[in-house]
């Protein structure tokens, strides 16, 4: 059976996405309505404007068609997809899904201008961590996570990657990069990196 992704296309960087989902031997599609998402086996919420995916996520009914995916399948989301996916956000035209038990600044690590590629360290397993340099752009800061959360990376000592069961939130951008191991880690059972619950 063939894996397929769905990349949520209603606003932002979601390109870049599809285009490292193929690199790694994936198959993707554009998700744009609820109907796309049932074809989809995992999902990835990209980075762009979180108050207007918020919005967009109401005004074409996906709000609630993601949180029911996200019960049972594979989530990944980028910069704002971390913020959307979060339970808190410190931006009331924000409404995020809930999916982690996390609160978020937006716009933490600056503006557009102070756009950069920053080092972190992502601990793969507990046994392994690798330094990698990423592209943060109006970044969200992780102002708290809940018990059940997982840091798999982060940049001077504070979180920029979180995981539990089968969701992932990233401050960055892996995909400008062209870094995998985040994609494999989600969604590619047969790489190394790929987090067995």
């Amino acid at each position: 059976m063939v894996i397929k992704i769905g990349v949520l296309e209603l606003q932002g960087g979601y390109a870049l996405h599809h285009k490292l989902l193929k690199k790694i031997g994936l198959s993707s599609l554009s998700v744009k309505s609820s109907n796309d998402l049932k074809q989809s086996d995992g999902l990835i919420i990209p980075g762009g404007e979180s108050t207007t995916l918020s919005l967009l996520m109401k005004k074409y009914n996906l709000r609630e068609s993601i949180i029911q995916f996200a019960k049972h399948n594979p989530v990944l989301g980028t910069c704002a997809g971390l913020i959307l996916m979060s339970k808190d956000v410190d931006d009331a035209r924000v409404e995020p899904l809930g999916l982690f038990d996390l609160s978020v600044s937006r716009n933490a690590y600056g503006s557009q201008i102070h756009s950069s590629k920053k080092r972190i360290y992502f601990q793969h397993k507990q046994t392994e961590q690798i330094e990698l340099y990423s592209t943060f752009i109006r970044a969200p800061k992780i102002k708290y996570f809940g018990e059940n959360i997982k840091i798999v990376a982060k940049r001077k000592n504070f979180p920029v990657a979180i995981f539990t069961k089968h969701l992932l939130g990233l401050s960055f951008h892996p995909e400008i990069d062209g870094i995998e191991i985040f994609h494999k880690m989600m969604f590619d059972k047969t790489s190394k990196f790929y987090y067995e619950n």
